[in-house]
């Protein structure tokens, strides 16, 4: 699923050799992100000038993608395992830092229910673990306050957040393990009713960013001119810069993201 999110303005603060390459950066971020990425590209490129195109995926996907060459310029994971992993296999420039920690909550479309083993609620909605931070969250949740033996029959498995929500919003889940994020930019907040899930009871969900380097890009198109390849590599770390200027943090707790001393 694609996004195009903001367009080249006159003058403003764009790279010199960004501005005569004509470059847009394509930035690839976890489902989880949706709507506060939206948010910050706009934001950037109002004040850079530099043009980018949004692709909105599972980070499990996301992360296969970049790993079979696809050209995105920067990856905003929902954790850091798969941003090390990039880095570990040579496809980051460096090492992945930690922009957010996310917020699992847990959303139920009747209000009356009380419990999760009640008899109303046929079909609770998770995240894939297999590629979605957030699913590994909320299944650790359930493991560790020992819900989940009795549950495992009532869970649906989207592949990313936004299929989550979906099934929540269509009525196809009675119950759902969410991002804060994504359930306060959608009309999930104002139905039925959700709680934030404590913290001490799911791993940490630290999401990291990295700075690709589009080798198998560079590799394929012999013919593109070095010069290129900097501007676009500039404007990648531009972008870095800003997400963790005090303009983006803003716009991330905004969102439910946490922002704390890990984040610097």
């Amino acid at each position: 699923m694609i996004f195009l999110a903001g367009f080249l303005l006159p003058g403003g603060c764009v790279p010199q050799k960004a501005a005569e390459q004509g470059e847009k950066l394509t930035i690839a971020a976890a489902a989880n992100m949706q709507f506060a990425i939206e948010e910050i590209v706009k934001s950037f490129t109002q004040e850079s000038g530099i043009p980018c195109e949004l692709v909105i995926s599972s980070s499990g996907k996301l992360t296969a993608q970049i790993s079979e060459g696809a050209p995105y310029d920067v990856f905003l994971s929902a954790d850091m395992r798969y941003p090390e992993t990039l880095f570990n296999s040579g496809h980051a420039i460096a090492s992945p830092r930690v922009y957010a920690r996310g917020q699992l909550v847990l959303w139920l479309a009747d209000s009356t229910v009380t419990s999760l083993d009640s008899p109303d609620i046929s079909h609770i909605a998770i995240a894939n673990p297999g590629t979605a931070p957030y699913g590994v969250a909320a299944e650790a949740y359930l493991r560790r306050t020992g819900l989940y033996a009795r549950l495992a029959k009532k869970l649906v498995y989207g592949e990313s957040i936004s299929q989550v929500n979906h099934f929540m919003h269509s009525g196809a889940a009675d119950a759902g393990f969410t991002a804060l994020s994504a359930l306060l930019a959608s009309d999930l907040s104002q139905q039925g009713s959700w709680s934030w899930l404590d913290t001490a009871a799911y791993p940490p969900i630290r999401q990291g960013v990295v700075i690709l380097n589009n080798k198998d890009l560079r590799q394929a198109s012999r013919a593109v001119a070095p010069a290129q390849h900097e501007a676009r590599q500039q404007a990648a770390q531009q972008f870095y810069e800003f997400l963790f200027s005090a303009k983006c943090k803003a716009i991330l707790e905004e969102y439910g993201f946490l922002i704390d001393n890990q984040v610097h």
